[in-house]
């Protein structure tokens, strides 16, 4: 089979597909990208693309719903329900440039199966226009089949263009236990980490001497907001018993001052090699660090700044798993009970071992497939 996988040009989105394609790979099946750019990190993962829409127009989207002059990823004053009204109009304006070019790549290499994000409108248009079954991809704890249908509310009149009555029909595949959310009725499997590839430093490869947290803002965060979400953070880490690894790659660590002895940056690592020999992290609560460190199976400390990040928090939060806070509140109490409470780390051991029964992406392949050969 030709399997095409889309999305739009976002890390977070695109990197939980890459496990599913491999799988499909693996099987013998044929794998083609199809995303706009920048999507240097996907490239490592050896997948022919074709470049769909233009560069800057996820940019340019959030810009224009917003009305901002200049794109901030922290939302504090709004809802979580206002949150996602708000990327589902971005993304869904950022998608208009991938219609023509994703029917083109879909038609012309002859696609059996559509794979895509919530957050690319096109795809199911063009799933339907083509007939061809869909699966959505689904990228953590939240609905997928909901911001689906949020991004196509905007997306009528592109419908009325192409003569399509609705959006294709579409099979969840979930990543995360039936515990902590996705959609019903699709297909589930264990989250397996794909952050990239990366060099691993030596003295990574195993355990400190100390308990070790790693710090990190994901993929987008610091490039839009800077590392002021962790300003508190580094001051508090100072009176605490513990090595703090800062993964926020190439930011600019000037706006936090001179670093405490005991806080650490780090070149860009895979977030899952450096997890293994963490014993807790800290981080903004976007679902792939969530995922991620859950995986690993350490507590987590989540400080939510916008996207998904609050309805992310609250659901780990009540796991007995992980700590929230405002980033303004961290303090140093905060911090060792993160890296002493025996009830974080045993809710966390709970919550990988849920992971972990969870069928693999390869043995999910068969379901898959079916997407596509049983009679419809």
């Amino acid at each position: 089979m030709r399997i095409l996988f889309t999305g739009p040009a976002s890390p977070s989105h695109l990197f939980p597909m890459v496990p599913t394609a491999q799988a499909l790979r693996a099987a013998g099946h044929e794998v083609l990208f199809a995303t706009p750019q920048p999507v240097a990190q996907l490239g490592v993962a050896g997948f022919p693309m074709v470049e769909i829409g233009y560069e800057e127009a996820l940019q340019e989207a959030f810009e224009a719903v917003s009305g901002e002059g200049g794109m901030t990823y922290a939302k504090p004053d709004m809802t979580q329900e206002q949150i996602l009204d708000l990327a589902g109009a971005a993304f869904a304006h950022a998608s208009r440039s991938t219609v023509d070019d994703l029917l083109e790549t879909a038609r012309g290499w002859g696609a059996d199966l559509l794979v895509h994000d919530s957050c690319l409108a096109s795809a199911q248009l063009v799933a339907a226009k083509l007939e061809i079954p869909a699966a959505l991809q689904n990228f953590g704890f939240t609905s997928g089949l909901d911001m689906a249908a949020r991004l196509a509310d905007h997306f009528t009149d592109v419908y009325e263009q192409h003569g399509v009555a609705a959006p294709a029909k579409t099979t969840p595949l979930n990543i995360v236990p039936e515990s902590l959310g996705g959609d019903p009725g699709g297909l589930r499997m264990r989250y397996v980490p794909y952050n990239g590839g990366g060099v691993v430093p030596t003295g990574l490869l195993g355990r400190g001497e100390r308990p070790r947290v790693a710090v990190t803002l994901g993929t987008v965060i610091t490039r839009i907001d800077g590392l002021q979400a962790i300003t508190r953070l580094i001051e508090a880490a100072a009176g605490v018993d513990a090595e703090f690894l800062l993964a926020v790659g190439d930011a600019d660590l000037t706006p936090l001052g001179t670093l405490p002895a005991n806080v650490r940056p780090l070149p860009w690592v895979p977030l899952a090699e450096l997890l293994r020999v963490c014993d807790a992290t800290v981080h903004h609560g976007g679902s792939g660090s969530t995922l991620t460190a859950l995986q690993a199976g350490i507590p987590q400390l989540l400080l939510p700044q916008g996207a998904d990040n609050f309805v992310v928090a609250g659901i780990l939060a009540s796991t007995g798993a992980a700590l929230r806070s405002a980033s303004e509140d961290v303090d140093t109490e905060l911090l060792a009970r993160l890296v002493t409470d025996p009830d974080l780390r045993a809710a966390a051991a709970r919550l990988r071992a849920e992971n972990d029964a969870l069928p693999t992406p390869a043995a999910v392949v068969p379901d898959i497939e079916a997407l596509v050969t049983a009679p419809r």
